[in-house]
């Protein structure tokens, strides 16, 4: 009856990767306790599967892994389902979305604790506690409620990740097989793994869902760890090409070195997170060892041309529009692809404001692409983040925006959208600023279309291109209902909602 039960809600369509999120989760109860994963992305009907695995009797502990958008969409309900049907069991969440809005989830009544940050330690203990009978009000990263009060228990300190269990790879294999269902065919290899060989970020940007989990905090596993993890999964499964999903994977220079070095031999691509300004400082001959090792792409979190905007968003370091535009030039010497992410439509004082920021950086967008047309372009709406005592968010707050009052609004399309940062629904963004965003983003995709696309023909390429070229070349964005109407025909990809 001690059993547990580890689910990870449909993230994605066609996209599955290794559920690295929740697999650490089974890694640290992993001898203690019997699990197993359902995995939301793999099954054609997972509330079947979860509720087969319940119906035995043997499982009292569900933990759910939530992260916004679809997952909440599949988790919600079935959280709610699973109380009513199964209410002797006890639901703990992890992930983005309850950490930080655990008020909402805590009030639903159908969970019971929030993992507030990596589980890794917090998870095992309260499963003991729970088991034995032991107080767990002194386990940190906690969210609970007692006495009709919600209880967060103190931030654990970030801990070394080489320490850390392994995961475990070959059970996951035996429930999902993992050349099967989580080596897809990408832009990289015909074999993509996803890992995660760091958590959290040492900086404070107040955008960013990041900040309030790791409160500037950032833990790695050593170069060799992750090339030991690596090789393992290519020479047992045939793993060809690596996205790591760390929110920082270049922090220190000398172990994406020390991996670069490493991984050469291997002859794998592979992708990862960065910041302008942190890579900006890398060495030359840094660069070139990490392009040498298979890196082929690197996402970038440009936000914003206007330095202005960057104080604004307290992206911190020493990033600068100048510096964008710089980096972008000094990336072509290396065939590295950078891929720079901007978030328009952040607060002003008045709707021209906000315009004039909307259209600085369309026009800022174009400039990158002319000193190096290579540069993959990603644009996101900005979508308010909860970080408490940001200026930022003070001044959203300010304008009247709240969120969802309770955790089924959340359920919604509009909220859906929210958390994929192309609706937002904020009080002083205007239909006709939306409509400008996306229909610059048609004739940009349109006139630069991705080469993450691995669908879409040569042909098709030119076509677009060549459809594209007059409304790119002239400013000319309004009504660009040609280049949407092949988009959706081709199943044009979107990296910022579909990966690659």
């Amino acid at each position: 009856m001690n059993k547990v039960l580890l689910f990870n809600p449909r993230s994605a369509e066609v996209k599955h990767r290794v559920p690295n999120a929740i697999l650490s989760i089974a890694a640290s109860v992993n001898g203690l306790f019997d699990w197993v994963i359902v995995d939301g992305n793999c099954e054609t009907d997972p509330y079947q599967k979860i509720a087969e695995y319940l119906r035995t009797g043997q499982f009292r502990y569900i933990g759910f892994t939530v992260m916004p958008g679809p997952q909440t969409k599949q988790a919600i309900p079935f959280a709610k389902k699973i109380k009513e049907e199964f209410p002797g069991t006890i639901m703990i969440w992890g992930g983005y979305f309850p950490t930080n809005h655990y008020k909402q989830v805590m009030e639903s009544g159908f969970v019971d604790f929030v993992v507030n940050g990596p589980g890794d330690h917090a998870f095992p203990k309260l499963l003991d506690a729970l088991e034995n009978n032991k107080p767990y009000e002194l386990i940190k990263n906690l969210v609970y409620v007692s006495d009709g009060r919600i209880i967060k228990t103190s931030k654990e300190d970030l801990f070394d990740q080489d320490p850390l269990p392994a995961l475990p790879y070959d059970k996951l294999n035996e429930l999902y097989p993992i050349d099967r269902h989580y080596l897809g065919k990408t832009y990289l290899g015909n074999k993509t793994l996803a890992y995660h060989s760091s958590i959290g970020c040492p900086f404070t940007c107040s955008f960013c869902a990041v900040v309030p989990i790791f409160e500037a905090r950032w833990k790695a596993k050593s170069a060799e760890l992750v090339y030991r993890d690596v090789k393992y999964i290519k020479d047992k499964w045939g793993a060809d090409a690596i996205e790591f999903h760390d929110n920082n994977f270049f922090v220190s220079e000398k172990r994406a070195v020390d991996f670069s070095t490493l991984i050469i031999p291997e002859k794998m691509n592979w992708w990862g997170m960065a910041r302008i300004d942190t890579m900006d400082k890398f060495h030359d001959e840094s660069l070139a060892r990490i392009r040498e090792a298979g890196c082929r792409m690197i996402f970038f979190g440009a936000e914003s041309g206007n330095d202005a905007i960057l104080k604004q968003m307290d992206k911190g370091g020493t990033q600068s529009g100048e510096q964008i535009l710089r980096f972008a030039e000094r990336m072509r010497k290396f065939d590295i692809i950078p891929e720079y992410s901007f978030v328009l439509g952040t607060p002003a004082p008045t709707p021209e404001q906000v315009m004039a920021q909307i259209d600085f950086d369309i026009n800022f967008i174009k400039k990158v692409k002319a000193v190096n047309p290579a540069t993959e372009i990603v644009l996101y709406t900005y979508s308010p983040v909860p970080t408490e005592g940001s200026e930022l968010f003070n001044k959203v707050k300010e304008t009247g925006f709240r969120f969802p009052e309770t955790l089924e609004d959340w359920m919604t399309p509009q909220w859906e959208r929210f958390d994929l940062r192309k609706n937002p629904l904020t009080p002083w963004l205007t239909p006709d600023m939306t409509t400008k965003i996306r229909n610059f983003e048609a004739v940009l995709n349109g006139y630069y279309p991705t080469v993450s696309d691995i669908r879409l023909s040569g042909v098709k390429r030119r076509i677009i291109k060549t459809l594209s070229g007059f409304r790119y070349k002239t400013n000319f964005y309004r009504f660009p209902y040609e280049i949407k109407l092949l988009h959706r025909l081709w199943k044009y990809r979107q990296p910022e909602i579909q990966g690659f």
